[in-house]
């Protein structure tokens, strides 16, 4: 579940919590159980392939319906282990001890915590809020976003944009005066586009009818 990035300031660390919910193993695989039934459906289609081509070879309906329930059990399975080692990379939230000038770091991971790691192993990090204004006659509102990355001294972890609806400036306001002891850079940039409006197919039937009208002279 994502939240809006914010600094939470606790009595022994100040944390950065990009998303919402417990950390650790257990829970990260029980919560990717729910999303994996999706996988049999994603691949219903070769399923029923087999399922037709065994009734085409005249197999029983019983023994039909047990081979897909197998293939239809190991679909799930499959992307259940898969859908769990994905998440269990993705970060939480970071945090900073102590609350006050931090001296470490670590970043929290859907299936737990990594090792603390001293404040300078951090040299930037990087926000990019990006607004998506709607076009002239659209009814779908604006959507902001804001995507996070953390310049590591032995490389880079990237997280993809969550929504957004504070304010970016305080967000590296507050990060720069947490962090700037440490001499860690905190750069913000701002992207505003428009939405780009749906192509309306009405250029090719009038095309069309302009070709079969001209095909008729």
């Amino acid at each position: 579940m994502a939240t809006d990035p914010l600094l939470r300031q606790g009595p022994d660390s100040t944390d950065l919590v990009l998303r919402a919910g417990p950390a650790g193993p257990a829970w990260n695989v029980l919560t990717s159980a729910g999303s994996a039934l999706f996988t049999p459906l994603v691949l219903g289609v070769p399923t029923l392939l087999v399922a037709f081509w065994m009734a085409l070879a005249g197999a029983r309906a019983s023994t039909v319906f047990v081979v897909v329930g197998v293939i239809a059990g190991l679909e799930y399975l499959l992307g259940w282990l898969a859908l769990a080692f994905t998440r269990a990379r993705r970060i939480l939230r970071v945090e900073f001890a102590p609350a006050g000038v931090p001296a470490s770091l670590r970043l929290v991971r859907a299936a737990g915590p990594d090792d603390w790691l001293p404040v300078d192993t951090l040299r930037e990090v990087r926000l990019t809020h990006e607004v998506v204004k709607p076009y002239q006659g659209d009814r779908k509102p604006a959507v902001s976003t804001l995507a996070l990355e953390l310049v590591l001294r032995g490389g880079r972890e990237r997280l993809a944009p969550l929504p957004f609806i504070g304010d970016p400036q305080r967000l590296a306001d507050a990060l720069e005066t947490l962090l700037g002891p440490a001499a860690v850079v905190v750069e913000l940039r701002t992207e505003r586009r428009t939405r780009d409006r749906p192509q309306s197919n009405s250029v090719w039937f009038s095309g069309g009818s302009a070709s079969a009208g001209s095909g008729g002279g």
